[in-house]
């Protein structure tokens, strides 16, 4: 977290606000924050970056300079990256400040410090590994019955490996799996080809609809895991079926939401509309 829904918003929102800005100086508080280059290095090089396109691959945020080099930019678990007045003071856990020509801040904050950054002239070093964007016209049933075959991995963990399909977290595959009426522990490889052009639209139709929600802000006001730049909270959360409603009715059967733990993660589903064996 974030995940694909999150990290696009990101991109979206900061595009106008960052579009054409240089960077005038850069410090950095926190070295293990930069992966690329070292710390002194990064906030060197950063000093007359201008930033002029914007994108995204999977989880990444691709923010492109006008010297070819890329900010890539991986927010983990709690990290932000968000606009202040130049005169404001930055928030604790704040890692990273890049002061900009228009009297404003771009800060990257982390209260746990696993977010990181890279300056690059080369994002495939990066990035190579991933697999298809979701929405790419790449991610075919075949391409993702081919990914799943013969696997004996389950079909949650597959979905959570990058290489996969880039983009989709915990959340996600949750929701994905209960559209698509698919238990989460079945080995990726015993799914029959309906049940993977179930899935494979289940993805596109949740992570569509996460993205026009702007992402899913879990946890309370000031204590959320995610929050937009401008610091408004997504809207997903309000439109689970399965995640993080252990204990409560599922929306289409009105059997009891179950919680197990699926490749060392917290993994929510159906037990009726989701059974262990097909055809149950």
């Amino acid at each position: 977290m974030p995940e694909l829904p999150e990290v696009e918003t990101y991109v979206q929102e900061l595009k106008p606000l960052l579009s054409g800005r240089t960077v005038i100086h850069a410090q950095v508080s926190w070295p293990r924050t930069i992966a690329l280059p070292d710390a002194a290095a990064f906030a060197t090089q950063m000093a007359g970056q201008q930033f002029v396109r914007f994108g995204r691959r999977g989880k990444y945020m691709l923010l492109h300079l006008a010297s070819g080099a890329t900010l890539i930019v991986h927010l983990r678990m709690t990290g932000r990256l968000y606009l202040i007045a130049a005169d404001a003071s930055p928030a604790p856990h704040t890692h990273v400040v890049m002061h900009l020509d228009n009297e404003q801040q771009l800060v990257f904050q982390d209260a746990r410090k696993f977010g990181r950054i890279w300056l690059t002239s080369d994002p495939s070093i990066v990035l190579a590994k991933l697999g298809p964007e979701p929405f790419d016209p790449a991610f075919t049933d075949e391409a993702l019955a081919k990914a799943l075959h013969g696997r004996s991995a389950s079909v949650k963990a597959l979905l959570l490996d990058q290489s996969i399909v880039a983009g989709v977290g915990n959340i996600y595959a949750d929701e994905s799996l209960f559209r698509a009426r698919i238990h989460p522990a079945r080995p990726g490889g015993s799914l029959r080809a309906d049940e993977v052009r179930a899935l494979r639209a289940a993805i596109q139709q949740v992570l569509g609809e996460g993205v026009a929600s702007a992402g899913s802000s879990l946890g309370t006001s000031g204590l959320q895991n995610y929050s937009r730049p401008g610091g408004a909270p997504g809207g997903f959360q309000e439109k689970f079926n399965v995640f993080r409603r252990t204990g409560q009715p599922c929306p289409v059967c009105g059997a009891t939401i179950e919680r197990i733990v699926v490749a060392q993660r917290g993994t929510h589903f159906c037990p009726r509309c989701q059974p262990l064996e097909p055809g149950a």
